[in-house]
């Protein structure tokens, strides 16, 4: 079996969005100082890097981090790639890019991967996102997770409409994957955020596996 791990290293060495907190992470006890064991301490948001939104992130009323349900977030997954010509991924882009009858759980490649590598901890704007139309042709073909290769599955600004098709709707939302080393097609994705109790969002560990 092969794996990809498509999370991102948490460091400061990645893009914050714009507003978020910054990524903190740093050794309060050290053994060269005397300590009994090395212990670290972490200072980041829960949309640092590679992590899951809840729907109350962007609903008053609705399901926080630890409530989602994990067979949304374990199983096959199909792996599109996107042209590099395409900013916006609209319903007719969906319905055109040959997504699989059936399938539960999407990750779109676009060339927003060459960025993690490209500009570092530089936060880009123009990365590529899906609109609310696209947002509900996904809905309508039954997909219960959608992830995406930036910090927001929506485009800069104008996330809202986006986030509030796909989170009314019960679909998971996987962002900040680093899909640079994987190419289209089938996978199995476990992807695991932090059981943070009451929390719009949480970090997670994402893997692609699949069969040699």
């Amino acid at each position: 079996m092969k794996i990809w791990d498509i999370s991102l290293p948490v460091s400061p060495d990645i893009p914050v969005w714009p507003g978020d907190p910054e990524i903190n992470v740093q050794r309060v006890n050290k053994i060269e100082d005397g300590a009994n064991a090395n212990v670290s301490r972490m200072d980041i948001g829960c949309h640092t890097g590679t992590h899951v939104d809840a729907p109350y992130h962007f609903l008053p009323n609705g399901k926080t981090i630890e409530t989602l349900d994990l067979d949304s977030l374990i199983g096959p997954a199909q792996v599109i790639r996107i042209p590099d010509d395409i900013s916006v991924i609209t319903g007719d882009v969906v319905f055109a890019c040959g997504i699989h009858e059936g399938t539960k759980r999407v990750l779109f490649k676009t060339y927003n991967s060459a960025f993690w590598k490209k500009y570092g901890s530089q936060f880009r704007t123009e990365f590529a996102g899906i609109d609310d139309s696209g947002a509900q042709a996904l809905v309508d073909m039954g997909v219960k997770l959608v992830g995406l290769d930036y910090l927001s599955v929506a485009p800069f600004k104008k996330s809202r409409p986006t986030h509030e098709v796909f989170l009314k709707a019960a679909v998971v939302l996987l962002e900040g994957v680093d899909l640079s080393m994987v190419d289209a097609g089938d996978y199995d994705l476990v992807c695991l955020p932090l059981k943070l109790k009451g929390s719009d969002g949480s970090p997670a560990r994402a893997v692609l596996t699949r069969a040699d």
